[in-house]
């Protein structure tokens, strides 16, 4: 097989599929963000096993393929100038930047205001809103940490090494040693979703992996964390 193209009929969905082989044991689905299908099988598998395996799993691949298809698209880059949009915790802010001697950056109601030296100097006015950002995201972060530390008791959990980072592909991580990494972009998203985030990476400081054990303490500390997992996979990551 060399990667031919395939459709199964399911319903009254038809699944466009494509076929690889691939060094494996076993049959593996991936679906993609443009919702194309990829099915890798072991070097001469029954196409009718295939094809048997493809149907069990056909309700979760129109379930992925239609959680892509709502998925917000991702926004032009941001050129830091007067007038564009800022997400901060949840909330739009308007982008104002103005030329003075005193640097200075501040959220008010309705704005995320700048004051640069020279606000055609893009590329600072960039740098002291994540400086700004960074600062925020530090104390924001610690805080939040300190709250949801205590919905883990009986179990008595150590306040966690923290970093922050901008990520590109995960929100949060946690090292075996202990040492929890978040995301700067979650500054954009509303506290129920940080919060989310910071609870799912606490856990991991019991359960490491996503066993059955670490869900059913997710469950515990976090109930409607499923919840606020689907408000959160609405935001582009970067």
């Amino acid at each position: 097989m060399n990667e031919p193209t395939h459709t199964l009929q399911f319903g009254d969905a038809a699944i466009e599929y494509t076929l690889n082989d691939a060094p494996r044991k076993t049959l593996a689905i991936s679906v993609h963000p443009d919702c194309s299908v990829t099915v890798k099988a072991p070097a001469g598998s029954d196409f009718a096993a295939v094809e048997a395996f493809l149907r069990k799993r056909a309700a979760w691949i129109l379930r992925k393929q239609a959680e892509f298809a709502v998925a917000p698209s991702q926004p032009p880059p941001r050129r830091y100038v007067s007038g564009e949009n800022f997400a901060h915790l949840g909330r739009q802010y308007r982008l104002s930047v103005t030329e003075g001697e005193r640097e200075w950056v501040k959220l008010t109601r309705t704005h995320l205001e700048v004051i640069t030296p020279n606000k055609a100097d893009t590329a600072y006015v960039r740098a002291q809103v994540d400086a700004w950002l960074r600062r925020q995201a530090q104390r924001y972060f610690y805080e939040r940490v300190v709250v949801l530390l205590p919905r883990f008791h009986p179990l008595v959990l150590p306040e966690p090494e923290l970093g922050i980072r901008a990520m590109k592909s995960r929100w949060g991580s946690c090292t075996g040693k202990g040492k929890i990494t978040l995301n700067l972009h979650l500054m954009r998203v509303p506290q129920s979703c940080i919060d989310y985030v910071i609870v799912h990476e606490l856990c991991h400081l019991i359960e490491l992996n996503h066993s059955k054990r670490f869900y059913t303490l997710l469950e515990k500390v976090m109930p409607d964390w499923q919840t606020r997992r689907e408000r959160l996979k609405q935001v582009e990551i970067a």
